[in-house]
């Protein structure tokens, strides 16, 4: 066998390897939730595949705990986060890099420094801020802080570095001003890295738990991801019920990456390269 085949197979035994260890334990939770109440899952050795398949711990899920007033919940937060970042992330990005302004390095080093801080370090004053807006125990409180990402901004920002400046110039030459360039210029050649923020934004927002646990005290204004943890308590012996939960919670994000994946890998050139 030449070295280049080798090379070849090396590169798709490792590609196997990360889509196991990437995709292996999503399968294994979803497995486990369509197993029966007959099934011993804490054999020795597990089968993988489900012998006697049932949902009937999908409708365990939805008798213990409200799951679509959750989700409609979480919808509405990841709404607003992704809403706020679009919005937020495109005209900060596009500022910082097409507008020259006097400061725009120091918000620019201020953006990166945002960025080595955990969220742990600033979760307490984001929640005495939030309860002195008087928005604490409500979806908005939940979103604000979110709203707009660094990393975001930062991925906007590189995204519109790589459209040419030929092209700007021809247009400020033709009497265009900021906003009309943003908008037939700059938001129509980063469209993949929208995908990308929208992408990141939702995920990022519908499987929060930490901080809307935090935020809420109502019952009725739970987050999904918060909802379900009341099934560790109710069915804390039955990790059946508990993976058929989590597969519900997982619904919304492939679908949101479905519908935009075509754009998301196009977005990923974007920004790589300038001119």
């Amino acid at each position: 066998m030449s070295r280049r085949r080798w090379t070849t197979v090396g590169r798709y035994a490792l590609l196997l390897v990360v889509t196991a260890i990437s995709i292996g334990p999503m399968l294994w939770e979803l497995s486990t939730s369509l197993k029966s109440k007959t099934e011993d899952i804490f054999a020795a050795n597990p089968s993988f595949a489900p012998a006697d398949p049932t949902f009937s711990n999908y409708g365990e899920v939805t008798r213990a705990v409200p799951v679509v007033h959750f989700a409609g919940n979480s919808l509405i937060v990841a709404a607003l986060v992704v809403v706020g970042n679009l919005i937020g992330a495109t005209l900060g990005g596009f500022a910082l890099a097409r507008l020259d302004f006097r400061g725009r390095r120091l918000v620019f080093a201020l953006f990166l420094t945002t960025l080595l801080l955990p969220g742990e370090v600033t979760i307490i004053s984001q929640f005495q801020t939030i309860t002195r807006l008087g928005l604490g125990d409500t979806l908005l409180g939940v979103a604000l802080p979110a709203m707009i990402g660094p990393i975001n901004v930062l991925l906007m920002r590189n995204a519109f570095q790589a459209i040419p400046d030929e092209v700007e110039q021809a247009a400020i030459v033709d009497g265009a001003n900021a906003w009309q360039r943003l908008r037939y210029i700059g938001v129509p050649s980063v469209i993949g890295t929208l995908s990308i923020v929208t992408i990141l934004a939702f995920i990022g927002a519908w499987d929060d738990f930490l901080w809307p646990l935090i935020v809420l005290q109502d019952p009725d204004k739970l987050t999904l991801t918060v909802g379900l943890a009341y099934l560790q308590g109710a069915f804390d012996t039955d990790p059946r019920v508990v993976a058929a939960g989590a597969m519900i919670a997982l619904i919304p994000i492939l679908i949101v990456f479905a519908a935009l994946q075509r754009f998301f890998f196009r977005g990923v050139g974007e920004g790589a390269i300038k001119g």
